[in-house]
């Protein structure tokens, strides 16, 4: 009996779920039979969404790592993105007033640079004291509690750089260098926006070779799988644990920097809605598993640019988009499109 209505309930959400996808098949078909958008628009959007997803991946990748790690949701790691962004702004500010800014172009990469890391800087000392302070004490508590730690420190942290700083948006200046962009034809590509992409496939690489080929990566692993198994084995648990905080929020600052160099603001709150963005990005590729959360983020960006004029609603209602997407993933596949990398202990 309860056999049968497993299968009766899985047989109602894929009904469920093919009636949805029809419906968004013909909403837009319908919507792109009667606005007739040029191609040289759909070009446009998608570059955008490669843009977003980019962020979002290099957010996502923190997410992955540690869930990977500690089989929990670090749900203050926008908040990590968003302090990469405010370091960074101050950085940019010192540059600025040294005059690096406006030098030669090899001098002005080498201040971009600067506050490139700076901003992952800032990022970093901010998500090891998270471990430290928020997480390490509940590692061995019921799964329930470092989530809601994890919620404080968000909100903590985003209150705490509102009354440091102020309600105001820091504004970022782009040098010269990066100001401008391709233009083919109608298509325009902003020089901000190909290095976010570029970047983000740059690093992404970088962290799988880290994870799959270095002696730290299979200590992560190792950890992953059975953390009292690798510690009895020699290896340092606490360690292997706080630098993948370390590289996870790394990534993060980065995000944050490239970001506020593109956006041109970042401000306290900057980082609350990309994060769940990213989260939900990592569900959608197979939250633990590296490749999956990149490519699940470059699809949630190419959703949500494309999807507000491919169904023909305001462009308002993308965040609506994007979790609709993720309530749907929870629903139909769990797992993530390429599926969750967990170990069967975990499992």
């Amino acid at each position: 009996m309860p056999m049968q209505k497993q299968s009766l309930s899985k047989s109602l959400t894929l009904l469920f779920g093919i009636v949805v996808g029809l419906l968004v098949i013909w909403r837009v078909v319908t919507v792109g039979m009667a606005e007739g958008y040029p191609a040289s628009f759909w070009i446009s959007q998608g570059i955008n969404g490669l843009v977003l997803g980019g962020v979002y991946a290099l957010v996502a990748l923190g997410y992955t790592l540690v869930y990977g790690i500690l089989f929990m949701i670090n749900f203050a790691h926008g908040e990590v993105m968003m302090l990469g962004g405010i370091t960074g702004f101050f950085a940019l500010q010192f540059a600025a007033a040294q005059g690096w800014m406006e030098g030669s172009t090899a001098v002005v990469v080498a201040a971009l640079l600067f506050i490139l890391v700076a901003g992952m800087l800032g990022s970093v000392v901010t998500g090891v004291a998270l471990e430290r302070l928020a997480y390490r004490p509940l590692r061995r508590a019921p799964r329930l509690v470092p989530l809601i730690s994890a919620i404080g420190a968000s909100l903590f942290l985003q209150y705490s750089v509102l009354l440091i700083f102020g309600v105001s948006p820091h504004s970022y200046r782009k040098p010269d260098l990066i100001s401008g962009g391709i233009r083919t034809g109608d298509v325009f590509i902003p020089y901000t926006g190909l290095i976010i992409f570029v970047a983000s496939i740059l690093l992404m690489l970088g962290l799988y070779l880290i994870v799959q080929r270095t002696k730290l990566g299979r200590a992560m692993r190792a950890v992953a799988e059975d953390k009292d198994t690798a510690s009895l084995m020699g290896v340092n648990v606490d360690a292997v644990i706080v630098a993948t905080f370390v590289l996870g929020s790394a990534l993060a600052g980065a995000a944050g920097v490239m970001l506020g160099f593109h956006n041109t603001v970042v401000k306290f709150n900057s980082g609350f809605i990309p994060g769940l963005k990213a989260f939900t990005a990592a569900v959608l590729g197979g939250i633990g598993n590296i490749p999956g959360a990149m490519f699940g983020a470059l699809i949630l960006g190419m959703i949500e640019a494309l999807g507000p004029s491919a169904l023909g609603i305001p462009t308002e209602y993308k965040d609506i988009i994007a979790f609709s997407v993720l309530v749907l993933i929870l629903i139909f596949r769990p797992s993530g499109i390429f599926g969750e990398i967990l170990s069967e202990k975990k499992a």
